[in-house]
Parts: structure tokens; sequence; C-alpha cells
């Protein structure tokens, strides 16, 4: 049976998603715990998101222990590039000009940001990405 790209994560999944890339496999109540800093996610509700998450492919279960661990599925990059792809066809009919243009007229870049924006450019133009 071959592999399946899991389904675009909802707001709420990507908000778990941040937290299980910054911090690596953790259980429902770690990721409950970072969230009591930011949101009023309940517990139970987070733990029906990740269970509901799992069965989406979006995040993978360790059953090995009592406390489940759960971890992404996909790196970060990669999830960003999907949701970027799709946003792209969606809003943009595809044109990388009009996305970069809006992306840069909607909020101000930090001279790293630029600076590393430059570099991406040139390293295209050379054909080396």
């Amino acid at each position: 049976m071959p592999k399946t790209t899991p389904p675009r994560p909802t707001d709420a999944e990507l908000a778990i998603l941040k937290v299980l890339w910054r911090r690596g496999p953790c259980t429902v109540r770690e990721v409950f715990e970072t969230f009591g800093e930011t949101k009023t996610t309940g517990y139970t509700t987070a733990l029906k998101l990740m269970q509901i998450m799992a069965d989406k492919g979006l995040v993978k279960r360790d059953e090995s222990e009592r406390a489940h661990r759960y971890e992404a599925v996909l790196a970060e990059d990669e999830t960003q590039r999907r949701l970027v792809g799709d946003l792209l066809q969606k809003a943009f009919d595809g044109s990388a000009k009009n996305l970069v243009l809006q992306a840069l007229s909607s909020r101000r870049a930090s001279a790293e940001e630029l600076a590393e924006i430059r570099r991406m450019l040139d390293e295209l133009e050379r054909g080396e990405r």
C-alpha cells in the first residue's frame, strides 16, 4: 500500500506541531503545559486533537510507555513548503513573484532576513538550489 502524505493541518493542529518541532516527542501533558503558558486550551481538547492528528497521519504515537509520546511525521520545513505551495496556488495563481512581494510588503523584513533572501536569490540564479 503506497504511503500517503498527511493532510494540511488546521490552525489548532499547527500549534501542536510547532510545540513538537520545538521540543521533540512529547506527551499530551507536556504539550498542554506548553499551551498553558499562552493559550486557554484544556487538557482533554489537546488530547482529542492529538488523537485526531494521529489518525490523520500528522503525528505518530509511541505507545510503549504508559504516557504515550507524540512526534510530528513531517519536518517543520516540509510542512511549511506544503503550506506555502498551497497558498501560492490558491491565492497567487502560482506566481512566486506576487507571493514574495506581498510577504515583503506586509511586514518589514530585518537586515538579516533581507541578507538571507539575497543569498537565496543569488543561489537560485547560479542554479545551486
